[in-house]
């Protein structure tokens, strides 16, 4: 197979794995893409997954990268917050929830962080569309809860205060309903107590 060949048929994809080339021609040798590597045809990401040179890395083509690269695995903590407008956009790296090990990859793209939840826990986030392509971020609600859950210590006004959390948005986002039912499926009662405190802490911010 030729590389216009490949391109062509993989036209639609903005990371491919060695797995959707082999799909398309099962006898093609992964040699050839280390050639097209060096000609600065592909970009090799992670062991197994590459992107053409010409492709756009805008934010939504980095959420799509790492949602694959890793997966099962969907956008959330501080990437998440931060692409609401509930924290500034200050984040180092993609950061995503998983049910794998713990995990980060650094690249010549960026940083792709993935941070284990049980299984039971792997659930609110939203299939987000973009140019006919999808990516999978956690709901707001979702990613302030996954944040919280991880990071145990954040518990009164200073540490709520350290999230720089910004009031409008938190109250045009966040459906307090939707958080109660997302609590209940967490089913810890430490985490339950915090986001009430927190959002107490919001209303008298």
């Amino acid at each position: 197979m030729q590389y216009v060949q490949l391109k062509e048929r993989l036209k639609d994809f903005t990371v491919f794995s060695i797995t959707d080339v082999s799909k398309i021609d099962n006898n093609f040798h992964r040699r050839r893409l280390n050639e097209w590597q060096d000609k600065g045809y592909l970009r090799k990401i992670v062991r197994g997954y590459y992107i053409f040179s010409d492709v756009k890395l805008d934010e939504h083509a980095l959420f799509e990268i790492a949602n694959r690269i890793y997966a099962p695995s969907y956008i959330s903590f501080e990437m998440a917050l931060a692409y609401y407008g509930l924290i500034p956009e200050s984040v180092y790296g993609i950061t995503s929830a998983c049910t794998r090990r713990t995990y980060t990859f650094k690249t010549k793209i960026g940083n792709f962080a993935y941070k284990t939840l049980r299984p039971r826990l792997y659930f609110g986030y939203d299939i987000t569309e973009n140019n006919d392509k999808n990516f999978k971020i956690a709901s707001p609600e979702k990613a302030i809860l996954d944040y919280l859950y991880l990071n145990s210590g954040i518990k009164n006004k200073n540490g709520f205060a350290s999230l720089r959390l910004n009031r409008e948005n938190f109250f045009k986002l966040i459906d307090k309903e939707k958080i109660e039912a997302f609590l209940n499926r967490f089913d810890q009662n430490t985490l339950t107590k915090r986001m009430r405190s927190l959002w107490r802490f919001m209303e008298n911010a």
